[in-house]
């Protein structure tokens, strides 16, 4: 491709518009334009990074390992610039540069940077803001990444926890039409019986008395209840099935003895079972309406803890609900694990500004991270509460600690001490993007049998909103 070609294709793209012709030529002038056919790898993870690529055709994609596969990270194209750029501190490829489709690339060597900054500041300006706009996609595609990884983890977890109340939701739904069918038999049996007066009052008294217990009965308590009921239904000729009904519920031993004693013994079964199935189809409905209650309880907690309606939105945001969330989502991990986690959180916390779901990332890693340290039979604690113009939030565990020798690379990019495809490595790391981003700082302390995570975050309305990078 002649100079003057390389030239008007540069200038023809939307990133160098403003760019004066002269300092486009120079560019023309001192690059390289190469033809790169799909499936190139221009820059190997950690090989150096030495020159820069403009994409005047085709795309170009970086490819990042996350815990031993690798997965597209962000993807390039005609005017985009990929590799070394002025300015950037980055020496060695943090990933892999694939070519994805056939491509043309001008490429200009890192040697030629300093000649560059002096003489062209038109383009040095609109290289910079290409910079920028990268930085932003990079740090996005990163915080997507372990929102998706997040959400991952959580999956198994969330869906024992759904499956859990939805089966127990139907399994009592089955037995609940039984129920109904069986209460509907007793009924028809007492309205073809000339119940007078008494009866219908003794009838009422034992129906009334088969509420739930107001008061928890231990299970010896309970097991001798059972067996009394099941001996006197067994006396009177009556299936003892629904003694464990009877058992759980306010009514004697002595109530049914009146009963039996104002009806004759074929209406007396009929009585019984009517209020036992009826009373057994209530607990049933209440089970159904608990179970399902915690169904709606968790996909509300799933809604808040990802904002997945307000995913771009700033606003303020309840730290005491997003960890709630978090330990919601989190539940069925530290119940596996065998860990006790207690929560404490001050009365009247007040508000922070800024991105709920990113915020919610940061409670996800630190107590995943927390309850994974702690082992079973250990402890978590998390505490939130005011200080001046910040909420401070501790996330602590009784785990091993963290060895000396790691400690200073905790927050590091890809570090991490779990085996291969366990983890990214990124996690601590974004978290602490994150946190910064948001006005607020993290630090930890660490020692054998106590580490602890401390987060603060601006109140809000004391802080501006973050600054995108």
């Amino acid at each position: 491709m002649a100079q003057r070609e390389v030239v008007d294709s540069l200038a023809a793209l939307s990133r160098f518009a403003g760019v004066p012709r002269e300092e486009l030529e120079w560019l023309a002038a001192r690059g390289e334009v190469r033809a790169y056919a799909a499936g190139t790898i221009l820059l190997d993870e950690a090989s150096p990074s030495d020159e820069m690529y403009i994409i005047l055709a085709g795309r170009a994609s970086v490819y990042m390992n996350r815990g031993g596969a690798w997965r597209k990270s962000t993807e390039a194209g005609p005017g985009q610039v990929v590799g070394a750029i002025p300015y950037s501190r980055m020496q060695f490829a943090p990933g892999r540069l694939i070519v994805e489709d056939d491509a043309d690339l001008l490429a200009l060597r890192r040697t030629h940077f300093a000649d560059l900054q002096r003489d062209c500041h038109a383009l040095t300006t609109a290289l910079v803001h290409e910079m920028i706009d990268r930085t932003r996609s990079h740090q996005m595609a990163e915080l997507h990444e372990d929102r998706l990884q997040a959400l991952g983890r959580l999956a198994a977890g969330l869906a024992h926890e759904l499956n859990n109340p939805a089966s127990a939701a139907a399994r009592s739904a089955l037995t609940l039409a039984d129920l109904v069918d069986r209460a509907e038999h007793g009924a028809r049996a007492l309205a073809e019986a000339p119940l007078g007066g008494v009866q219908l009052a003794a009838l009422d008294a034992v129906r009334t008395a088969c509420a739930p217990s107001a008061t928890s009965s231990g299970t010896i308590e309970l097991a001798e209840r059972e067996d009394q009921f099941a001996e006197w239904l067994e006396r009177h000729g009556i299936d003892p099935v629904g003694a464990d009904t009877l058992a759980a519920s306010e009514v004697r031993v002595a109530d049914l003895e009146r009963l039996a004693s104002v009806l004759p013994p074929s209406t007396l079964e009929a009585a019984v079972r009517w209020v036992t199935c009826g009373r057994a189809a209530r607990a049933l409905a209440e089970h159904v309406a608990a179970a399902t209650g915690r169904v709606h309880a968790l996909v509300d907690a799933v809604k808040r803890f990802t904002l997945m309606d307000r995913e771009s939105v700033p606003g303020e945001i309840d730290l005491a609900q997003g960890l709630a969330d978090t330990l919601t989502m989190l539940e069925n991990k530290s119940r596996t694990a065998g860990v006790e986690v207690r929560f404490e959180v001050a009365p009247d916390l007040p508000r922070v500004y800024g991105f709920g779901s990113e915020i919610n990332q940061v409670w996800e890693k630190l107590i995943d991270n927390a309850i994974d340290a702690a082992g079973r039979g250990g402890h978590v604690s998390i505490t939130a509460s005011s200080r001046g113009e910040d909420v401070v939030v501790f996330v602590t565990d009784d785990g091993a600690g963290i060895p000396s020798q790691y400690r200073a690379r905790v927050f590091e990019p890809f570090f991490t001490t779990k085996p291969v495809g366990q983890a990214t490595g990124l996690g601590l790391h974004l978290a602490r993007r994150v946190v910064l981003l948001h006005h607020g700082d993290v630090d930890f302390t660490s020692e054998p049998g106590r580490t602890t995570f401390q987060v603060r975050l601006p109140v809000s309305g004391a802080m501006p909103p973050r600054a995108e990078p």
